[in-house]
């Protein structure tokens, strides 16, 4: 009998990424996320970073090509408690915003979702991201 591949894992593990300049990359995820840098690693003539932020490891490397476009990774979704607070701060931390506005959809849950998108430096999409 097959079993699905969730019967094999535990958690998300990590999401990978190509970074155009790795060091800007840490700094941003450190410096304006919160992320913490738990190791940078040889890879080959390159480097590879795990960046962590509770259950979300980032392993972003030099040396591969990077889309610089969306849909190089379509998003992930931070979940945001309060999400006025989080698109206001997002402006004053001189995130670029892709959403201008805080967005929503109600038939998502009980009583729908709030939230907004910024880029990372990579074109890579962030949602910050409230049940209602």
């Amino acid at each position: 009998m097959m079993k699905p591949m969730s019967d094999f894992t535990t958690d998300l593990q990590h999401s990978g990424m190509p970074a155009k300049d790795l060091d800007e990359t840490i700094e941003f995820y450190t410096k304006k996320m919160g992320f913490e840098l738990v190791g940078v690693f040889p890879n080959g003539k390159n480097r590879c970073a795990f960046l962590r932020y509770g259950h979300l490891t980032i392993e972003t490397w030099e040396g591969d090509p990077v889309a610089m476009k969306d849909g190089a990774i379509n998003h992930w979704a931070f979940d945001t408690p309060d999400i006025e607070a989080a698109f206001e701060n997002a402006k004053a931390i001189g995130l670029e915003l892709k959403d201008k506005e805080i967005q929503s959809i109600s038939t998502f849950w009980k009583n729908g979702i709030r939230y907004f998108n910024v880029y990372g430096p990579n074109r890579e999409t962030i949602e910050f991201c409230q049940i209602v």
